[in-house]
């Protein structure tokens, strides 16, 4: 069967969701692994990268039981549900691709003071204390700290890859919106296929 036939588009839709399986279970496993090792203190961070990670796992599912059911409701509150990520992720990818560095400063600053287990995370994770300057008479989770009590500011340290992960973050989601729209594209198309073997007078 040529690959614009109905099986083809079924495995191909199919195929996707499983990735999409694959990369929310990844995400809870990295998020449990962090949190387990120590690696992450910050609840509300392991929390946000589970949810996103159960979501998405709920979204595949729902994808791939439509696809192997040629199931008309399930694939198009999929189609909806994909179209939908698709504009947030779009949008969020495109600002991480072109916010300036007084932007970033501003955010991480934000993100600095709103949770003090994040801090202390950074702190341990990159050896460094404070986000402008080092207090010397307040607390620090870096080694640096207990050792000699001459760290780098955080802000110093984070400013060196901040702008890369961004970029590396932008590029990753901008891909993956990619895969959405493709993904609702194929659901729209897959749903007005006519299973081998239905009758002419079959609802699609």
């Amino acid at each position: 069967m040529v690959c614009g036939g109905f099986t083809c588009a079924r495995n191909s839709l199919s195929a996707l969701n499983i990735l999409y399986v694959m990369v929310s279970l990844l995400l809870v496993g990295v998020a449990a692994w962090g949190k387990w090792f120590g690696l992450v203190s910050s609840i509300r961070v392991v929390a946000a990268v589970i949810g996103v990670g159960v979501f998405l796992f709920l979204v595949a599912f729902v994808g791939l039981c439509g696809a192997l059911k040629h199931h008309q409701v399930l694939l198009f509150f999929y189609m909806i549900i994909l179209l939908l990520v698709f504009v947030v992720q779009f949008s969020v990818s495109c600002a991480c691709l072109s916010i300036n560095k007084d932007q970033q400063n501003l955010l991480l600053e934000m993100g600095w003071n709103k949770s003090e287990a994040t801090r202390t995370d950074v702190e341990k994770t990159l050896d460094c204390c404070g986000f402008s300057r080092v207090d010397l008479n307040g607390t620090c989770a870096a080694s640096c700290f207990r050792l000699a009590a001459q760290c780098d500011t955080c802000s110093a340290v984070i400013e060196e890859y901040a702008g890369d992960v961004l970029r590396f973050v932008g590029g990753v989601g901008l891909f993956f919106s990619f895969t959405e729209i493709l993904g609702a594209w194929l659901t729209h198309r897959y749903r007005n296929m006519k299973p081998p073997g239905a009758t002419s007078g079959a609802f699609l």
